[in-house]
């Protein structure tokens, strides 16, 4: 069956990045599409209507936006039952519980992050300690196993790791080491980037450090 898959992302984009990652998992091929964060494309728009964000993923002509959903349909159609790699395992408490991690992940993070590198005094103080708690919770999740999963690279893996790519700017604004404080999480990470699905999908840490100081400056945080 010929398969027409098309992606609206944005380079930088973490949410975009899990896409291209669970695409590279399970070697499936498709189409690129960068967007322009700041001018948004009529197609994108019009495919994703509710919050005009990316990444968008059009499947023989019909969208599916939000980035975890986007993960979840992708193992689903491209099955382990049909030989590809399952990016879940099969059980289902441990499917629920990679769920409600994911989940975790993106209402935390990326709030939490944009906050370190816009705030400045006692604010950004909080900040830094918040997301710090919230990196230990993970590391604690993570425990003594190679990803989150266990053995297997997965989910919730693809779920955090572009958040990796904005270390270094958060370390810039924050003025503070994210290995000195969760090195098991950077050593995961680390790991996850032996990987060629990971190590080719995420961005350079400089180009994503410049991107935010650009986009503060816009918006005018400074």
């Amino acid at each position: 069956m010929s398969e027409q898959l098309v992606l609206l992302s944005y380079w930088g984009s973490p949410f975009g990045l899990r896409v291209q990652i669970a695409l590279a998992e399970k070697g499936v091929g498709y189409e690129y599409r960068e967007e322009d964060l700041f001018n948004k494309s009529s197609l994108l728009l019009s495919l994703n209507p509710v919050h005009k964000k990316v990444p968008v993923l059009i499947h023989n002509g019909k969208p599916v936006s939000e980035s975890l959903a986007i993960v979840l349909y992708i193992d689903e159609v491209w099955s382990s039952e049909d030989g590809f790699p399952p990016l879940l395992p099969s059980d289902p408490y441990l499917r629920a519980e990679a769920r409600f991690w994911a989940d975790f992940i993106d209402k935390k993070i990326y709030e939490v992050s944009k906050k370190v590198w816009r705030s400045k005094g006692e604010d950004q103080e909080a900040a830094k300690k918040e997301l710090i708690e919230i990196f230990k919770l993970l590391e604690g999740k993570l425990g003594e196993k190679p990803y989150f999963g266990g053995e297997n690279f997965g989910f919730v893996d693809i779920s955090l790791v572009p958040f990796y790519s904005r270390f270094y700017t958060l370390e810039k604004f924050g003025k503070f080491s994210i290995e000195a404080e969760c090195p098991i999480l950077v050593e995961w990470a680390k790991r996850c980037l032996e990987r060629e699905s990971v190590s080719k999908s995420l961005p350079d840490s400089h180009k994503v450090y410049q991107f935010v100081v650009e986009v503060n400056k816009k918006l005018g945080f400074q």
